[in-house]
């Protein structure tokens, strides 16, 4: 990395971790009644209609089980809640609060039409995801038609390979081939400066390590990696990172000062950068 680059990066990191770190207690105070995965799914009322951003959950069925993750549920509702309020405060982007300025965030499932109205979708754990016949021509429909799908918080070669089987079968791999994103791509300065991917463990794993390691399968996930598979126009649908819990930076903000310094930073930017790319493209 240069000298120019590492002094951007850290002036832009420290500019907020200053943000963050003013208004940390807002969600953690709020938001730490529920963060444990305890709360039900929350599906969209019938009749409701969003103002502004709301983050959208992809519910699946999962058919094999990992190492500390619990499907589809896995960051769920903390990190959801969080990256909305952090939106609210580091950018512009209208955010839908209820009446008691709490953001709202739904589940959704593969073959709901409600998958229609959400133009951004993420979920974890997706190395345990098997998918229906429906849900494979129901989620190819959704991404060729103009969704994204962040998928996140999967480690190693057996969750990837997992993930591949499925994936290739709504995105046949011959015509929507999967790439590493490279660090020069533009995704990766849409707001702030990326300048490599963040390898961020839960903070569990990270807890029991001495803040030492970030690796949650050892040698088999020593590497972070943000892939995508775009469509012929090069417009990004699916947007992977392998061998990291972006999300955990977000769910877990509020519970060690160090955990978060360390990692809501870069946690949050790359957040960020990820949403306004798909909002806007």
């Amino acid at each position: 990395m240069r000298a120019t680059q590492r002094w951007t990066t850290r002036l832009a990191v420290g500019t907020l971790v200053a943000v963050l770190l003013a208004s940390v207690g807002f969600a953690q105070v709020r938001w730490d009644g529920y963060r444990r995965n305890r709360m039900p799914p929350r599906f969209r009322p019938a009749g409701h209609r969003d103002n502004g951003f709301t983050f959208c959950r992809l519910m699946y069925t999962s058919v094999r089980r990992e190492a500390a993750g619990r499907g589809w549920r896995t960051d769920y509702p903390a990190a959801d809640v969080n990256f909305m309020i952090r939106l609210s405060e580091l950018t512009s982007t209208p955010v839908d609060f209820d009446d008691r300025r709490n953001p709202n965030h739904w589940v959704v499932e593969i073959t709901d039409p409600e998958l229609f109205s959400c133009p951004f979708v993420m979920t974890s754990d997706v190395g345990t995801m098997g998918l229906s016949g429906e849900e494979v021509e129901r989620l190819r429909d959704y991404l060729v038609k103009g969704g994204f799908l962040w998928v996140d918080d999967f480690w190693g070669t057996p969750a990837w390979d997992q993930w591949l089987s499925q994936i290739g079968r709504v995105l046949p791999p011959s015509e929507y081939p999967i790439i590493d994103l490279p660090l020069d791509h533009p995704l990766f300065k849409t707001l702030f400066n990326i300048w490599e991917v963040p390898q961020i463990a839960n903070i569990g794993f990270w807890r029991r390590s001495g803040g030492i390691t970030t690796s949650e399968r050892g040698a088999d996930s020593a590497e972070a990696h943000f892939r995508a598979i775009a469509d012929q126009h090069g417009r990004i649908m699916v947007a992977m990172t392998h061998n990291t819990d972006i999300q955990d930076a977000w769910e877990r903000e509020g519970e060690d000062p160090r955990f978060f310094e360390a990692f809501g930073p870069t946690g949050y930017a790359l957040g960020v950068n990820v949403l306004l790319y798909a909002m806007s493209h």
